[in-house]
């Protein structure tokens, strides 16, 4: 799935299967992703303002750059993920995601979140 430089503003992914999905430039502000399966998912210099990723598996995805201000990641699944230079990106959003195991991080929020809540970088069960 491809859709580079789209606008997707408060589309429904909910549940969705998106593996690979190219997102790259988007604007998906408001967007349901909750519980959607967006494994190795492209989401680079994306607008993600209040998305909901609630529960959703984001395995290996790229958020590089991409805008998270007020983006919701209850029990989401960020193993590998890459949020290097993502901005507007908070310690609570991560802090309530359900793994950050191997998820690449710039340091000012890498060294807090392994200080206040290590369990996230463990080995996922």
């Amino acid at each position: 799935m491809f859709v580079e430089s789209s606008n997707l503003e408060e589309a429904n992914f909910r549940g969705a299967y998106l593996e690979r999905a190219d997102f790259r430039g988007t604007f998906l502000q408001g967007v349901n992703f909750k519980a959607a399966l967006l494994l190795n998912a492209n989401l680079q210099d994306a607008n993600l303002s209040s998305a909901d990723f609630r529960y959703a598996n984001l395995t290996g995805a790229n958020l590089t750059g991409a805008n998270i201000h007020g983006a919701l990641f209850q029990g989401a699944n960020l193993q590998g993920v890459n949020l290097k230079k993502a901005y507007n990106l908070s310690l609570f959003q991560l802090s309530e995601a359900k793994t950050l195991y191997d998820a690449k991080l710039d340091k000012e929020l890498l060294v807090p979140l392994k200080e206040n809540c290590p369990a996230l970088f463990e080995v996922p069960k």
